[in-house]
């Protein structure tokens, strides 16, 4: 049996990296845990990997040959992607993988292409009756209002606008760009939600953890929070066709009249996740059960409440370094 687990793009995600470790040397002490990355020599997730190898990158017709060349050499059972922009090339692939006994941990290609399109997003939204900020018209619009690509990640090129001054022509004219209603954050307050859907596609955790505060689009301060978010997804999307593995779904949260705004989703691990292991919601342990040990997911929500997560920089050294 292929027990072994590769992460890609693996950069600095130290803590998902040691999570995977940890819990797969519980199931399979022999088992080790790839990482891949264009420069793993100055990548610290890779440094603390079992094995890592360098690959090309994603948008290179070699990435899959050369992808499922490393798992076949080392014996990989499953794949975790971490980017967006793996996600829909991975999906495409599934069946390919799957011939050679590799899962790849990535949801179908047409929930993934909803969410990496934010206008195919909130068609989603509108069919599971989920409330998300109303499109603004640039040519009649109100302020504030926000601005943002369809297609961004990591919160680039996203503007708050709050008089028709601060509009300016590549606002108005970037084809990319959706404007929506602007959320008051003194009403509602940002929530990264990770959530676990099994093989059958049903929502089997969901922890809601608030962004205290923000560093170039990931949590850098956190706090974990059991609240209406969690009862309002598993009324809205208990199910959702197509999805596995973690999903992250971001919401805006008023405690006052409990209302739920969704903003995005992303179908595979985020940055914050470790808040959530470390909380109790053990999704790499979860991933291995099902996938390398064949064992049924049910829902749980033993995790931790009100879990505080405050990040700071850490050294990975490496010696006699060429």
């Amino acid at each position: 049996m292929k027990t072994n687990i590769l992460v890609t793009s693996a950069g600095q995600r130290v803590s998902l990296v040691r999570a995977f470790m940890k819990e797969l040397r519980e199931k399979f002490s022999e088992s080790r845990v790839i990482a891949v990355d264009l420069c793993p020599e100055l990548s610290p997730a890779c440094q603390i990997s079992d094995f890592s190898y360098s690959i090309c990158r994603v948008t290179d017709d070699n990435y899959i040959p050369q992808l499922l060349e490393i798992c076949k050499k080392e014996n990989v059972g499953m794949v975790i992607p971490t980017i967006d922009t793996e996600l829909r090339v991975l999906s495409q692939r599934k069946a390919l993988f799957l011939q050679h006994q590799i899962h790849l941990i990535v949801s179908d290609e047409s929930f993934v292409s909803s969410c990496r399109d934010k206008r195919e997003l909130n068609h989603f939204f509108d069919k599971h009756s989920i409330h998300y900020p109303k499109p603004i018209d640039k040519t009649q619009p109100s302020f504030p209002l926000f601005i943002k690509p369809y297609d961004g990640s990591l919160s680039q090129d996203i503007y708050l606008i709050r008089e028709v001054s601060e509009l300016t022509e590549y606002h108005l004219t970037n084809p990319k760009f959706m404007f929506m209603e602007y959320v008051d954050p003194a009403l509602y307050k940002e929530y990264t939600v990770d959530c676990y859907y099994n093989k059958d596609h049903q929502l089997c955790c969901a922890v809601p953890r608030e962004r205290i505060a923000v560093r170039s689009g990931e949590i850098h301060k956190g706090v974990t929070d059991k609240n209406d978010i969690v009862n309002y997804l598993k009324s809205k999307i208990e199910i959702i066709e197509g999805a596995i593995g973690c999903v992250t779904v971001q919401v805006f949260y008023n405690k006052t009249d409990k209302d739920v705004i969704a903003i995005e989703i992303n179908p595979r691990f985020g940055g914050g996740y470790p808040l959530s292991y470390a909380a109790g919601a053990n999704y790499p342990k979860m991933l291995i059960e099902e996938y390398l040990e064949q064992k049924s997911i049910i829902y749980t929500d033993n995790w931790e409440n009100r879990l505080l997560m405050l990040r700071y920089d850490a050294e990975v050294l490496v010696k006699n370094y060429e």
